[in-house]
């Protein structure tokens, strides 16, 4: 230690070269995070199954072949059928043919004739073996194996896809950089600073060393981007308090079991469809005790304080939601069926109006409007559900009146300085001053300011690490959300599809809010900003939610499928 000046560092190193680092690394940062996401967006892109049929319908009597690519397909003789019949004896939405661990199943949806297999006709579901006759209406259908062996319909294109170790050891080399600029935050060396950025690249480290080595999981991309995402709010957070970078972490690390759990849960879709009904009827009782027991903070009753926790319960029904949302093919559109998502959608948008949290139930809402559109397919539903919402905000601004001053000051931040506008008018301020490439961690002075972790965690990560890399993230989350949106087509059911165009909405919506909120371009509705933005119940629900995307890309499942 340099006596003279209570630095470690030796009297030689002089400070002005030391900020010159610190400057360059803040540069390196932003464009190698640009890379590591490009590299990984490219790779989930490339690394696909060919579209080759999975199995094959023979028409007996039209004597033609129809592929069959998919795990659930619609048959009838609707021009949106999956499979369309020509034979006006068959019902526009006749049967569904899906593909389950054990083998292939036939569904009647309800058909005025029936489904029959092998002359008996199917109640509920019934299994197909390749040879077995389907008869519906007056086509009969032969299911067929693939029988060329050069198709192989499981098979990803793992040859271009990126190495997962090579995404691992990039976002690891950047979280360094990172710890290099929280360790010298404060101008001395300050390697406990570091430590939860220390713990979160090991915690990385297992979960990649259990996700490919152990069970032998091919795809890596998105566990990639969420470390990348973690590791820069661990960094905002550690220039505040390492106290908070920790519980943080603890909240990652929590977040990373539920997503493996998650994983495994989705990975049969009969257990989700058996388990739908009891985590509705468990996310309603956690609504309940949110009520009964919380305390308003900020305006909401929200949270249920344990002790030294709180929690935040509506957080994890966000993943409760998406499930009973969803749906496999043949239940899609009984009535039993949508009848009751839309009560326990009623049930929970009510549930948070009482607690006063608009800014959760916008998202909740936006969830909605996406699962309700691909349920129907419908136009005049989604016009309909916005209706009564825009009813229900009119009614809300009379009856709630401290409603309506958030939307007075909404546009007009710089009339409210020093009150309703305080915060909004410093991340402008703040976040301009932060330039291309950041003041630096921990140098900010927004972190001054109420909820700077939090809910305005973008303006921080604007003023300390750049607005290219506060934009690089947001850009980061709106890919997540078109991810999910292009996996709707290929993915096994439309359980998967649903749920991982819901979970991807929910980011880019929640994203959307947190960045225009801080911003006035939105009104401030404190919502958080996913995997950067301090908060225990939000990490560990974002993680869940990228399980639904996890689960929608059939790599996942892949390699379960070879083992077994």
């Amino acid at each position: 230690m340099n006596p003279a000046t209570g630095s470690l560092l030796p009297p030689s190193f002089p400070s002005e070269m030391l900020t010159t680092i610190l400057f360059i690394l803040r540069i390196i940062v932003p464009f190698s995070c640009i890379a590591v996401a490009a590299r990984c967006f490219t790779s989930m892109r490339l690394g696909k199954r060919r579209k080759d049929p999975v199995i094959l319908l023979e028409d007996t009597a039209a004597h033609r072949i129809l592929p069959v690519f998919y795990w659930e397909n619609s048959i009838g003789r609707s021009r949106s059928s999956d499979i369309v019949l020509h034979d006006q004896t068959v019902s526009r939405s006749h049967a569904v043919l899906m593909r389950r661990e054990s083998g292939w199943f036939v569904s009647d949806t309800n058909s005025k004739a029936g489904t029959l297999v092998n002359g008996r006709k199917v109640k509920e579901r019934a299994p197909v073996f390749p040879g077995d006759v389907i008869n519906m209406g007056a086509t009969e259908l032969t299911l067929r194996r693939v029988e060329s062996p050069e198709i192989d319909p499981f098979r990803p294109v793992y040859r271009r896809a990126a190495s997962p170790f090579s995404l691992m050891w990039s976002v690891f080399i950047i979280q360094i950089l990172l710890a290099v600029q929280v360790i010298f935050a404060k101008g001395n060396p300050d390697f406990n600073a570091a430590l939860p950025l220390g713990l979160l690249m090991l915690t990385e480290w297992i979960l990649y060393l259990y996700s490919i080595t152990i069970r032998g999981q091919v795809s890596f991309e998105l566990e990639t981007l969420a470390f990348l995402l973690c590791g820069i709010g661990i960094t905002l957070i550690s220039g505040v308090s390492v106290k908070d970078a920790f519980m943080q972490l603890v909240a990652i690390v929590l977040g990373i079991i539920f997503y493996r759990m998650m994983i495994w849960f989705l990975g049969d879709m009969d257990r989700v469809t058996r388990w739908r009904v009891k985590i509705g009827v468990l996310a309603i009782l956690m609504f309940a005790g949110n009520l009964l027991l919380a305390k308003s903070r900020n305006g909401s009753k929200n949270w249920i304080s344990l002790g030294p926790v709180s929690i935040q319960p509506s957080e994890l029904i966000k993943v409760a939601f998406i499930i009973v949302g969803t749906s496999t093919l043949d239940r899609l559109q009984t009535y039993k069926n949508l009848t009751g998502f839309i009560g326990f959608s009623a049930i929970c948008m009510g549930a948070l109006f009482l607690m006063k949290d608009f800014g959760t139930a916008c998202i909740f809402f936006m969830a909605f409007i996406i699962i309700a559109f691909m349920r129907s397919g419908s136009i005049r539903t989604v016009f309909l559900a916005c209706a009564v919402a825009v009813f229900g905000a009119f009614l809300i601004l009379k009856i709630k009146p401290y409603v309506a001053q958030r939307f007075e000051v909404w546009h007009h931040v710089w009339q409210h300085t020093s009150d309703s506008g305080y915060q909004q008018v410093r991340v402008l301020s703040y976040s301009a001053s932060g330039g291309l490439f950041g003041v630096g961690a921990g140098h900010g002075c927004l972190e001054n300011v109420f909820a700077s972790t939090s809910d305005l965690a973008f303006g921080m990560m604007c003023e300390e690490l750049g607005i290219i890399l506060a934009i690089t993230v947001v850009v980061i989350l709106a890919f997540l959300a078109l991810y999910a949106r292009s996996e709707a087509t290929r993915s096994r059911s439309t359980l998967y599809s649903i749920a991982a165009c819901a979970a991807g909405g929910i980011l880019i919506f929640q994203a959307c809010l947190n960045v225009f909120g801080s911003t006035d371009i939105l009104p401030l509705t404190g919502v958080t900003l996913p995997f950067i933005s301090q908060g225990g119940t939000s990490m560990i629900s974002v993680w869940g939610l990228l399980a639904f995307l996890k689960a929608s890309d059939e790599r996942t499942y892949a390699v379960r499928r070879q083992r077994n």
